[in-house]
């Protein structure tokens, strides 16, 4: 009786085991697309994208990018691009005011978040790889819609089978 309790448990750990890493294995299944320039001047192009046809989400890739709204999981996202100031290093920047220019996409149950400013919500901690200047403390799923349904935050957001599936913050003064 012993035994088979113990087969039992171990069998269900096992089982346990395999399903959490199958889950935790799907959003790192995408494959690996070119990054843009963090701090690129221009708004990135999706040649494939009618913008004419409402909001949808945008092709598989990565987008330079801020999330405005987030809504029953889903994030409205819009292109950013850096602009140089005159007397300051600069901003980023969305498209102008009327521009249509934005998509809308699920953000996968599994996300990947790369935080440049630690999970916390204050922002606090600076948690970012110096060389690229792109976050690199993973956060939860719940941490990225908190920060980014309140703050316009500058992110490389990849997008795979109509899925958000990594959101990894960029560092600016």
């Amino acid at each position: 009786m012993k035994n088979s309790v113990r087969a039992l448990v171990a069998g269900a750990a096992a089982a346990t085991a395999l399903v959490s890493g199958a889950a935790s294995a799907s959003a790192t299944a995408f494959p690996k697309y070119k990054a843009p320039a963090p701090f690129g001047t221009t708004f990135q192009a999706d040649p494939k994208h009618d913008f004419t046809k409402g909001i949808s989400t945008r092709h598989n890739g990565i987008l330079r990018g801020w999330i405005t709204l987030v809504r029953s999981g889903t994030a409205e996202y819009a292109p950013i691009k850096w602009k140089k100031g005159v007397d300051y290093e600069g901003s980023f920047e969305g498209p102008p005011e009327g521009d249509v220019m934005a998509y809308a996409s699920p953000i996968a149950k599994d996300v990947i978040f790369l935080s440049a400013y630690g999970c916390k919500a204050d922002m606090s901690a600076m948690t970012v790889n110096r060389k690229t200047g792109l976050g690199n403390k993973r956060c939860s799923r719940a941490a990225l819609i908190k920060r980014h349904n309140a703050n316009r935050v500058a992110s490389l957001i990849t997008v795979y089978k109509g899925k958000i599936v990594q959101v990894q913050e960029i560092w600016h003064p």
